[in-house]
């Protein structure tokens, strides 16, 4: 097997990170005011390679990871039974030549909805303008890192490969290269399908989406069915956010008859990066990337496979270079991925192609 292959048998890494850990802190203006109410103090943990109090005379490509919806950039810290943790997989694939050090940045995005999509919104707060207007500079103002969109990648999975294409889509001039692992592609079959049991959770609670959250904020836990149901009304928050309804959450359909409401669930679709990859201006911010990565599961749980093989296809048709795979799986359990996905990033950013 080829080194740095995914490999087929998950194993456990019982090699110590390398490099090392350092924290800092944020206090975000973009995130200040979020009607949520959350602390617009932000953490980031950043993994320093073993090589970096050496100096590297140039300093280091900078890698930002945007966590998963639910999750955290500190959860990829985590130790792994059959696996490893993100500082360990970088360290193997380094040590196997797979790629160079880098400077790897993982922001802590978790919100009271349970994570978010790492956009702008009034409700959750304006993530996208954190990441790359105050993230970002803080880290090439504090470590040794190369200035410049350049030597930048931004990549995730889930949510975080959602957002990861956003930034291909709208911000191609900020950054270097991008990877999004089974991103958010796809709304009607992603979401759609999710309506009619949000709603049913919702009526419950008289369809109002404060009374949900405040009970499920009280609960001694919270169950899967509640988790989607949170999920979707973060959705809401995040694509469609509407003055006057509660915490700005109105699901886009009829609350008695599931009916889709077509003015707001259109709002949504305007986020979705199929729509997306329509527009001129989207060309143009890709074109400007080193590298564009993406990949998706066969048998993902949200079909997002179909969306992203949709994707696929309107890069082709519009001759953004990029590389698109699909491997066997689902949706989560994919860190194996990365692989693939950061060599990837490492040499787009290091001008040694991306292919």
């Amino acid at each position: 097997m080829p080194a740095g292959y995914p490999r087929a048998v998950p194993t456990h890494n019982f090699t110590r990170p390398r490099g090392r850990l350092v924290e800092i802190t944020i206090d975000s203006k973009a995130l200040r005011g979020n009607l949520l109410g959350d602390p617009h103090e932000r953490s980031a943990a950043v993994y320093l390679p073993a090589e970096y109090d050496e100096g590297a005379g140039e300093g280091y490509p900078m890698f930002v990871a945007l966590a998963a919806f639910g999750g955290s950039g500190y959860k990829l810290l985590n130790w792994q039974s059959f696996g490893e943790s993100l500082p360990q997989r970088i360290d193997r694939l380094i040590s196997e030549g797979e790629m160079g050090p880098a400077v790897v940045v993982m922001p802590d995005g978790f919100t009271r909805l349970g994570g978010n999509q790492w956009i702008d919104s009034p409700v959750l707060g304006r993530w996208e303008a954190f990441v790359l207007d105050e993230l970002v500079p803080e880290i090439e103002a504090q470590f040794d890192v190369r200035q410049g969109p350049a030597h930048r990648a931004v990549f995730g999975h889930s949510s975080g490969g959602y957002a990861a294409l956003i930034h291909a889509m709208k911000h191609g001039d900020r950054w270097g290269a991008v990877a999004s692992h089974s991103g958010d592609v796809g709304f009607e079959l992603l979401y759609g399908r999710e309506l009619p049991s949000a709603l049913a959770s919702l009526a419950a609670c008289d369809n109002d989406p404060q009374v949900f959250i405040d009970k499920l904020w009280a609960a001694d836990k919270l169950g899967g069915r509640q988790f989607n149901t949170l999920m979707m009304l973060a959705m809401a928050a995040t694509y469609a956010p509407e003055p006057g309804a509660p915490l700005g959450i109105r699901l886009p359909v009829d609350l008695e008859t599931c009916e889709r409401d077509t003015e707001r669930w259109a709002r949504w679709l305007a986020h979705d990066p199929l729509e997306l990859a329509k527009l001129p201006a989207s060309h143009a911010s890709m074109q400007q990337l080193s590298g564009l990565y993406l990949d998706c599961g066969s048998r993902d749980e949200y079909f997002t496979q179909f969306g992203s093989r949709a994707l696929a296809r309107q890069l082709v048709d519009a001759q953004i270079n990029h590389v698109y795979q699909e491997f066997e799986g689902g949706h989560s359990g994919v860190s194996h991925r990365l692989d693939v996905s950061l060599p990837f990033l490492y040499r787009a950013l290091n001008g040694r192609g991306a292919a």
